[in-house]
């Protein structure tokens, strides 16, 4: 358990004991008293879980909101881009991250755009100190790794804001472009060589 899960333990138990204390005061019989509690529990549980998935529960939000064409703008917003495949197979882009130059390969297997702890640093992109760390199949292996958010994202003509991502130390010097970058656009896709990019218009 990391610190700021610790801290949120914490914090989270004093909520509880102010609550509990609050009851006992109140001189409530023991069947109400109890049923409040687990009111107040359940509240809590609630709040954590909100607070813990909402970068899930933003991705799921923005393709409801896109799907009933609700959403005021799109996720990611410019002009198509083509990638050229390298020599070694994989799609890499050079791409911006908070102003910062970092190196991408493109990875539709990777469920969350991941940066390496050096790239993260450089963007100044710090864990979610309310966030539960997000454990992760890698080929290394079940990985813990940190949440963070990226608040300006460039891949060539491409712009995206408040971008979830993951960091960690496992990573190594890789950073990769997962499916919750690929998801929030138009379309994707493989011809030949090349990686064909599209945002989503905002004509709709």
């Amino acid at each position: 358990m990391g610190e700021s899960e610790t801290a949120g333990l914490i914090y989270s138990l004093l909520l509880l004991v102010l609550v509990g204390s609050a009851l006992v005061s109140r001189s409530l019989p023991i069947g109400q008293t109890l049923k409040m509690a687990l009111g107040w529990v359940g509240i809590f549980a609630l709040i954590f879980l909100l607070v813990s998935f909402r970068p899930e529960l933003k991705v799921i939000w923005q393709r409801v909101t896109g799907e009933l064409g609700l959403s005021s703008a799109p996720a990611i917003s410019g002009e198509p881009t083509t990638l050229r495949k390298s020599d070694d197979g994989h799609f890499w882009v050079n791409a911006q991250v908070n102003g910062a130059p970092v190196r991408f390969m493109v990875d539709s297997g990777a469920s969350y755009t991941a940066l390496s702890v050096d790239a993260a640093r450089s963007a100044r992109v710090e864990p979610d100190a309310f966030s539960m760390k997000v454990v992760l199949g890698t080929a290394n292996g079940i990985v813990e790794a940190d949440r963070g958010t990226v608040a300006d994202l460039q891949v060539g003509s491409l712009a995206m804001k408040d971008h979830a991502v993951v960091v960690a130390a496992a990573f190594g010097d890789t950073n990769v472009l997962g499916m919750n970058f690929l998801s929030a656009l138009e379309s994707w896709r493989v011809e030949g060589d090349r990686m064909i990019l599209t945002p989503k218009s905002t004509n709709r």
